[in-house]
């Protein structure tokens, strides 16, 4: 019933419903007939004896499970047993779900607007009310905290991976037609000509350590604001022997609000989830989860859709760094999450939360740095309410509008200002806003002499960080 005892990853309730739900909903007449019990009356007993031949059943299977691995076998095995004795249940069924408009417990017709919430990813039609999906959450929660695991739901453009039209290809790129990789064997590859969608795709250096090593960590989704057909297209190239990601891929088909991406569909518990994304404003309900990513811009169109004046790493003939680039520093980020979340080894972790712990590392990053900006704000702004000032104190730093022997950095975009000359004079760092964008986006404090404020004069004084959106 499930394929989880076929990878070494874990399978978490998306894919233990999916299995259950093709063998049962997609069944013939006969096992039709077991699940959704509809006659009355004069069927009253063959449905009694069904119900009672189905329980059995999947009570057989489960006194064959030996293995802990089993695990997520046994929990499919378990939801179709519920299912099964709701079914022959006295009490008035509570519909926790449907498929279409039919309750998946006793097979009547439900009402369009008490279906609940849809999660068409699991299966075509599937939907969920809250209540059920709360509790199939809490009993996520209770196999993933016994395997030492979190979710991890990741975006791919521009995180994982870059995609370009193949129309949108500058001549200087033209090269890169005859360097791809063949579409047959993608384990080894990291530039894909996808002509059936007319497309290219590179994927981001260190993304297949990357995801090796999260998946020891964590359940990981996809979810992107791609179409399906993209999304499962990727999925393919990112995981071509289907060992991490399952069932769990969610595009913007399988959204709830439009041009925004939400947890309502991730069956995960929002304090064991992490989020790993480019864009801040595409998650407005769960900032404190995100991860923020410096963008991957391998092609001359992503440049152009962000209006970046630079040139593309193809274009330069050059890539990222696997081992010091922005996916490399993620998964330390990620590793330190985890061993907090689990630390001490207890069993009761019902009081952890990824989310104050995500603060707490990444307090650590310009920890013991005092900042005093210099004509960084407007002047009639508030400066304590500006998106830069908490952002650096996110990052730790102790943020101050006047200078004193404490400061250690002033933070400016013109050398000319009385509190950079002081800072000159007293030997203190200074640096334009550049240096707390990137240590936002790298999450380690970075060198201050790459963020001179010489280079604001080479890059133009209005030049904000490319990614950053204040």
């Amino acid at each position: 019933m499930s394929v989880a005892s076929d990878s070494p990853v874990h399978s978490s309730s998306s894919d233990d419903l999916a299995a259950f739900l093709e063998t049962e909903l997609d069944s013939g007449s006969d096992s039709s007939s077991e699940s959704f019990p509809i006659e009355e009356e004069a069927a009253e007993d063959d449905t009694e004896v069904s119900n009672h031949r189905l329980k059995r059943r999947k009570l057989e299977h489960l006194e064959t499970v030996d293995d802990v691995d089993e695990i997520e076998d046994v929990a499919s095995v378990k939801f179709s047993q519920e299912i099964s004795e709701a079914s022959s249940s006295k009490l008035p069924c509570q519909h926790p779900g449907t498929f279409g408009n039919m309750c998946i417990v006793c097979g009547q017709n439900v009402e369009e607007e008490e279906t609940g919430l849809s999660f068409t990813y699991i299966h075509k039609g599937i939907k969920f009310h809250q209540d059920e999906v709360t509790r199939m959450r809490d009993i996520d929660m209770k196999m993933l905290q016994n395997q030492r695991k979190l979710c991890l739901v990741l975006d791919l453009d521009h995180t994982l991976l870059n995609s370009t039209v193949l129309r949108d290809l500058k001549p200087e790129e033209e090269y890169l037609k005859s360097v791809t990789h063949s579409l047959q064997d993608v384990s080894g590859g990291d530039l894909f000509m996808l002509e059936f969608m007319h497309m290219m795709t590179k994927l981001r250096p260190f993304v297949r350590t990357f995801l090796k090593e999260a998946s020891k960590m964590f359940v990981l989704y996809i979810y992107t604001m791609g179409d399906r057909p993209y999304a499962r297209q990727m999925a393919k190239l990112l995981d071509p022997k289907g060992e991490y990601f399952g069932e769990r891929i969610i595009s913007r088909d399988d959204g709830t609000v439009r041009h925004q991406k939400s947890l309502d569909v991730v069956l995960g518990q929002e304090k064991a989830v992490l989020i790993l994304d480019d864009t801040e404003n595409a998650w407005p309900s769960h900032k404190d989860n995100l991860i923020v990513i410096e963008r991957y811009h391998f092609f001359a169109s992503s440049c152009k859709q962000f209006d970046h004046r630079f040139q593309s790493l193809s274009q330069l003939k050059s890539d990222e760094s696997e081992p010091d680039g922005a996916l490399a520093t993620v998964l330390k980020v990620l590793k330190q999450t985890h061993s907090l979340f689990f630390e001490d080894g207890g069993e009761d972790l019902s009081s952890r939360d990824v989310r104050s712990l995500l603060k707490q590392v990444r307090k650590e990053i310009l920890k013991g740095c005092k900042v005093v900006f210099s004509r960084v704000f407007p002047t009639k702004s508030q400066a304590e309410d500006h998106p830069l000032w908490r952002v650096a104190e996110g990052l730790g730093a102790t943020c101050a509008t006047e200078v004193d022997e404490s400061v250690t950095h002033v933070v400016a975009m013109d050398v000319g200002t009385e509190k950079v000359r002081w800072a000159i004079r007293e030997k203190k760092f200074v640096v334009h806003r550049g240096w707390i964008d990137a240590a936002n986006y790298l999450w380690k404090k970075q060198p201050e002499e790459n963020f001179g404020l010489e280079q604001v004069k080479k890059q133009g004084t209005d030049e904000k960080s490319d990614d950053v959106n204040i």
